[in-house]
This record gives C-alpha cells, sequence and structure tokens, in this order.
C-alpha cells in the first residue's frame, strides 16, 4: 500500500511528460471546432477572471513593490488554475502541439487550425468578461481605485516599445509552456495547482506579457480611461508583438527544446508512413 500511494504521488519524469505532451497535441488537433470554440472561450474568461483578481489585489497596497507584485502574481494563477483543472483551451499553452508536430503526428493546416479557432475563442472569452466586468461597475470599488488601476496597467502595456512586447511575450510563454509542462507531470489535483503557482507568479511579478491577458486588459484600460490615452493602435501593436512572442516561446524555447531533448532520437527511428 505504502508503494503504491508513492507511485500514486510521484511526477511522471520529463521523458514520459514529453510524450504525454506529444499525445495530448495530437488529441487537440483532431478535436472537432465547435468543442475547440467553446473551450477556448472559457479559457479567455478564466485568464480574464485571473487578470481581474490580479488588479484587485495590487490596488492601493503599501506593502512594496515587490510583495505587491507578488501577491499579485499568486492572484493571477487563478486563470490558469481553471484553464488546466477545469478544462479549457488557452493559445498560449497550445503551443505545446508543435511537439506532435515535429514528430511528424500531426501536419501544419492542423496546427494552425487549432491555434486560430483557440485564439479567437479566448478573444470572445476576453471580451465577453471586460463587458461583464464593466456592465458590473468593478472599477468603482475601493472608491474608484480598481479602476485606476486597470487604466494604468493599460497604459503600461501600450508604452511599450515592439522589441519589449515581444521579448516579454517569449519570457512569458516560456514560464507559461513551462507551468502546464509541470502540471502535466503531477499525477494529482493538488500537484497540478503546485506546478502552475511558482512559474505564473514569476511571469506576472517580473512583468512579462501574455497576449490573451492583454486582450483583457487593454480593451477594459481602454474603455475605463476617460483621458483616451490608450489607442485603438497602441493596442492593435502590443498584441501583435505579444501574440509573436509567444508563439516563439513556446513552440522553440520549450516544445523545440524539449522535443530535441527527449523525442528527437525516437521520432527520427520511426519507419515513413505508408
Amino acid at each position: 500500500m505504502a508503494e503504491q500511494q508513492e507511485a500514486v504521488s510521484d511526477p511522471y519524469p520529463p521523458v514520459d511528460i514529453a510524450r504525454k505532451v506529444e499525445g495530448l497535441g495530437v488529441t487537440k488537433a483532431h478535436t472537432d471546432t465547435l468543442t475547440l470554440l467553446v473551450l477556448a472561450v472559457l479559457a479567455g474568461a478564466f485568464i480574464s477572471l485571473g487578470a481581474l483578481f490580479y488588479s484587485v489585489v495590487v490596488t492601493d497596497s503599501g506593502l512594496g513593490f515587490g510583495i505587491t507584485r507578488l501577491l499579485g502574481g499568486l492572484s493571477f494563477c487563478l486563470g490558469l488554475i481553471l484553464v488546466v483543472i477545469a478544462g479549457a483551451e488557452l493559445f498560449t499553452g497550445n503551443n505545446l502541439i508543435a511537439m506532435a508536430w515535429a514528430s511528424g503526428l500531426i501536419g501544419t493546416r492542423e496546427v494552425i487550425r487549432n491555434w486560430i479557432i483557440v485564439y479567437l475563442g479566448n478573444v470572445v472569452g476576453c471580451l465577453g468578461t471586460v463587458l461583464l466586468v464593466f456592465w458590473s461597475n468593478i472599477a468603482h470599488l475601493g472608491d474608484s481605485a480598481v479602476g485606476q488601476t486597470l487604466v494604468n496597467i493599460a497604459h503600461t502595456k501600450v508604452a511599450l516599445s515592439l522589441s519589449e512586447a515581444f521579448t516579454r511575450g517569449i519570457l512569458c510563454n516560456v514560464l507559461v509552456c513551462l507551468a502546464i509542462w509541470l502540471a502535466i507531470g503531477a499525477r494529482s489535483v493538488s500537484g497540478k495547482i503546485l506546478a502552475i503557482l511558482f512559474p505564473i507568479t514569476a511571469f506576472v511579478a517580473i512583468g512579462f506579457e501574455h497576449s490573451i491577458a492583454n486582450w483583457f486588459f487593454l480593451p477594459l484600460g481602454a474603455v475605463l480611461d476617460v483621458q483616451n490615452g490608450v489607442s485603438l493602435l497602441a493596442m492593435v501593436k502590443n498584441i501583435i508583438a505579444v501574440t509573436a512572442g509567444n508563439m516563439v516561446g513556446g513552440t522553440l524555447l520549450v516544445a523545440g527544446i524539449y522535443w530535441l531533448a527527449y523525442l528527437r532520437a525516437e521520432r527520427m527511428r520511426m519507419p515513413p508512413p505508408k
């Protein structure tokens, strides 16, 4: 009995995680359109709720920069915990299906189809949450301090140069995909949550850029900004640069590196398809 409990609590070894990620990539690529879209809308809403939780927690904090960012990062983890545990399709995490593509198990068209459907669904989920948050007057909490926090976040993001947004997007999705990688390696719900906490808290506290979260922060900040300091063009530039960076970080620096490390030798010995 003790040996059985130990086996259940132990995480999967990295090479097994790589195989599981590869298999999940095949499953995700073959998921029907309606299911993908519904789960993607959920993921956009989940990430938005995490972003809103972050905004409330960091508002008017007198704990100092580092501790405030740490607590905000922990709060933001709500989004990915809901995605992983409750079940949803998140574009940034789905960059990991590049492992299945590298192994020749799915084609380029299937990868692009998945990414487009999931990205669009994420955007719908984010914008729907923006409307609900706006109509519910959450911005007026703390004598409107929460609304000012959301406006300040949007201003900070659009003030980034394209190179800053791009590189912060790369670094962000390295940590997001590593969080998902670690969660796949865990065998229990508590283990999956713990695996998510540190990478996601780190990316938020440091100030990296997540394209889907920005579909919540930027539109909501623009709507709340009475000074009109968040222009549509600035938002578009940020989201394009961050999305591109997220793709590089997830596909090349996580999926690509781990494929080279763990699956390359196995897949190169596979017989060609007939």
